[in-house]
């Protein structure tokens, strides 16, 4: 069995990572831990996760950053569940102590000093290991994956959204004098478990933020290497995230290449579903799976591209399970389905 610990436990998307490590046929939990701050440390993980009550029955045991290397030493790789500020220097010490991590925040996705500067607000500190770092978009990604000891695991935006965009991309099939234009809308769990007036189901009523400023732009746009025009917006449900992509064609271009373009770059991967109706939420929310559907516009040439995913599994804890499946040996979609 694979030992892994996480860190960040007590979150949203901790909490659906223990889940599935606990049911995995291969992996197993070394350690549940949280931050040495926080008001969940030494409380039972069932007791605030009540839905997994007489499944994992762990202490949520507070960790420091100079803990780190005995835990690197009690298991075979570490998922953090964490705030970038807190990843940057963990992920610095898993890698120094010759530990396997996993890390679901944004810290290391992208690569551009003077990007991560503007938009997360910080000089990143280990230059070295951005360029060490894999991005973990499992589908598109997988070799290098496999081969690393540093995954970047992708936003929950960007895997929506570039799982929607990459095939055509790749297939050269977007005009490169028009920005597409993307307009997504989240669950309010992607706000994460900390209480919040903001994002409060009882609050919130439709409607965008972080327009032009939202950090999920930059990382959209490096891993598709075509510029966006993004839109997150917040939604009065749970979670899901329904992404919206409106995209030029080049000129000439058909359908039946569009849709040979998702069939060769989806074909066996089994958490890609390519739909024959428009996406939507109800059908992926508690799934790993990626809906996609899209329509061209023959008259205009203007594509419609609308993808649907589970924010808290495939925008993030389900995900970060395919690619430790491939880091380790494993199909990407083991224990998943």
């Amino acid at each position: 069995m694979i030992r892994v610990s996480i860190v960040g436990a007590s979150g949203y998307a901790g909490a659906e990572l223990a889940g599935l490590i606990h049911n995995h046929p291969e992996f197993d939990i070394a350690g549940l831990y949280v931050s040495e701050n926080s008001a969940d440390a030494y409380k039972a993980f069932s007791a605030i996760h009540g839905k997994f009550s007489y499944q994992i029955d762990r202490t949520l045991i507070p960790i420091s950053e100079s803990q780190i290397g005995k835990i690197v030493a009690e298991c075979d790789a570490i998922f953090l569940c964490t705030p970038h500020e807190a990843s940057v220097d963990m992920v610095s010490r898993i890698i120094d102590a010759g530990g396997v991590v996993f890390d679901l925040s944004g810290a290391y996705r992208l690569s551009d000093l003077a990007v991560i500067k503007d938009y997360y607000g910080f000089s990143h500190k280990f230059p070295d290991l951005l360029n060490q770092a894999e991005y973990g978009l499992a589908e598109w990604n997988h070799k290098n994956i496999q081969e690393t000891n540093l995954i970047s695991v992708p936003g929950c935006y960007p895997t929506a959204v570039l799982s929607a965009l990459k095939p055509l991309k790749e297939a050269k099939l977007i005009d490169s004098s028009v920005i597409p234009i993307v307009n997504a809308t989240s669950g309010a769990s992607g706000a994460g478990r900390r209480a919040n007036l903001g994002t409060s189901v009882c609050e919130v009523s439709l409607h965008p933020y972080g327009v032009l400023t939202h950090r999920h732009q930059p990382e959209i746009a490096e891993h598709l290497g075509h510029p966006v025009i993004f839109t997150p917006h917040l939604g009065n449900f749970k979670r899901g995230i329904l992404a919206t992509s409106t995209l030029k064609l080049v000129d000439g271009a058909r359908l039946s290449e569009v849709n040979a373009a998702y069939n060769e770059a989806y074909e066996g991967k089994r958490l890609v579903r390519l739909r024959q109706s428009w996406p939507s939420i109800k059908d992926v929310e508690n799934t790993p799976f990626v809906d996609i559907h899209w329509e061209l516009d023959k008259k205009t040439g203007y594509l419609i591209v609308v993808s649907a995913i589970d924010n808290l599994l495939k925008g993030a804890s389900s995900q970060a399970i395919q690619c430790a499946n491939l880091r380790f040996g494993f199909d990407s979609d083991r224990g998943l389905i």
